[in-house]
Order: structure tokens, then C-alpha cells, then sequence
């Protein structure tokens, strides 16, 4: 048998700039997810001022050149992390509520969720910074576009599937849903109150969002009833 017969197709060479391009591509997304996921406790424990460059690169094993390269500020990269933690943080309260019969048990579902973490605080701070840094407020407009609209599919979603009655449209509730989480949770934050305290304020302020179907048969039902018994006082 001869060499000739035995070669097999040439794999793509290391050299290749195809290759090389994606693995750069690949290397630089594993480095920034990195830097991310060491930066993010260590803001949200001590702070912007409290945390140095220094403390991330050693928690991410990482040298100070590629958080220049990656993010090009300390403050763009606390951004970031708020962003990124707050959008993570509206995941986990759709995937919370996924279980829910009812629309009172999906909107405590996504309350509880929402007021166990310190995500939107962390996010907060990060507003307050983009006021002095506009550089850095795309990042946060964009994250606050995606948190309303990924917000408002999940809501349209579980209000069609499980036949509820919306009292008022997907967007509007979803936006309104965030604008009291951020309000009763940094109120709350600065009065030193609890998760649970922080949960039932967010109920007693967000009220009814929905009605299921046995809801919306007996207020039917009642009305028909009123209506007719108007109808036989007037004959």
C-alpha cells in the first residue's frame, strides 16, 4: 500500500487565518466571561472605589492590560457587570414563575425572586455612575430595552398560555413591574428592610396584574346576574 493511498483529508492548519481568527474570537470571549465573573462579587461586596484592578486580574488570574483591552476602564467593566448580573437576574424570575397556576402565584413568584437579590441595587450604582460617565450609558439603555422586552414576551407568554385576562398590555406591564422593583428595593435597601418586607411592599404596590379564567367566568357570571336583576325591576 502505498503513502499516497493512506493519506486522509488535511485537517485546517493551526495556521489557517480562518482558524486562527475564530480561535482569537473564542479566547477573547473565554477572557472576558472570566474577568466578568471575578469582578461582579467582588463590585457588588466592596464597591467600585473598594475594588482595585489589582483584586480582579488575581481572582480572574488575568493581567491589568486585559481589562484595558477588553473593557478600557475599571468603570466601564462595573458597568458591564451590573448590566450583565441585572439581565441574568430577569432570567431567573422567568424561569421562577414557569410553575405558576395562577397570576397572583406568578407575580409573587417573580417578586420573591426579584427581592432575594441585590442585583438591581448593584444596578442602581451603576446608573448613578453612567450620569457622570455618559460614555457608559448605551450599555445601560440597551440593558434596560432588553430587560422591558425579554420581560414583556415572558409575560404575553404565560398570559396566552394559561388563558388569563391581562388588565393592561405585556409592555406596559412589564416596564411597570421593574419601575416598582427598582423603586421599593433601593427605598427598602436604604431603610434596612428585609427580603420578605421588600416582597410584600413590592405586592401591595404592583396590585392585580391579571385575571385567570375562573376570574374572569364569575365576573361574568355576576354581571349577567346584576343585569338581570335590573332588567326585572324595571318590568
Amino acid at each position: 500500500m502505498t503513502e499516497k493511498s493512506v493519506q486522509r483529508p488535511l485537517e485546517p492548519s493551526a495556521g489557517d487565518p480562518k482558524h486562527v481568527a475564530r480561535a482569537t474570537r473564542s479566547a477573547g470571549r473565554k477572557m472576558r466571561s472570566l474577568l466578568l465573573d471575578a469582578a461582579s462579587p467582588l463590585f457588588r461586596e466592596q464597591g467600585l472605589s473598594g475594588t482595585s484592578i489589582t483584586d480582579i486580574v488575581a481572582a480572574a488570574d488575568a493581567f491589568p492590560s486585559q481589562i484595558t483591552y477588553y473593557f478600557g476602564t475599571k468603570e466601564a467593566l462595573f458597568v458591564e457587570c451590573a448590566c450583565r448580573d441585572l439581565l441574568y437576574l430577569a432570567r431567573a424570575t422567568e424561569l421562577a414563575a414557569l410553575k405558576a397556576r395562577s397570576p397572583r402565584e406568578y407575580t409573587h413568584a417573580l417578586t420573591e425572586t426579584v427581592t432575594a437579590s441585590d442585583s438591581i441595587a448593584f444596578f442602581a450604582e451603576a446608573l448613578t455612575l453612567t450620569r457622570r460617565r455618559q460614555d457608559l450609558a448605551p450599555l445601560v439603555e440597551r440593558t434596560i430595552e432588553r430587560l422591558h422586552s425579554e420581560g414583556a414576551r415572558a409575560y404575553a407568554s404565560q398570559v396566552a398560555r394559561h388563558g388569563w385576562r391581562s388588565l393592561r398590555a405585556p409592555d406596559e406591564s412589564s416596564r411597570r413591574f421593574w419601575a416598582v422593583a427598582v423603586g421599593v428595593i433601593l427605598e427598602g435597601y436604604a431603610m434596612g428592610r428585609s427580603p420578605d418586607q421588600l416582597c410584600a411592599e413590592m405586592l401591595r404596590v404592583l396590585g392585580e396584574q391579571a385575571k385567570s379564567t375562573g376570574d374572569a367566568a364569575r365576573l361574568r357570571l355576576v354581571d349577567d346576574r346584576d343585569a338581570s336583576t335590573s332588567s326585572n325591576g324595571e318590568s
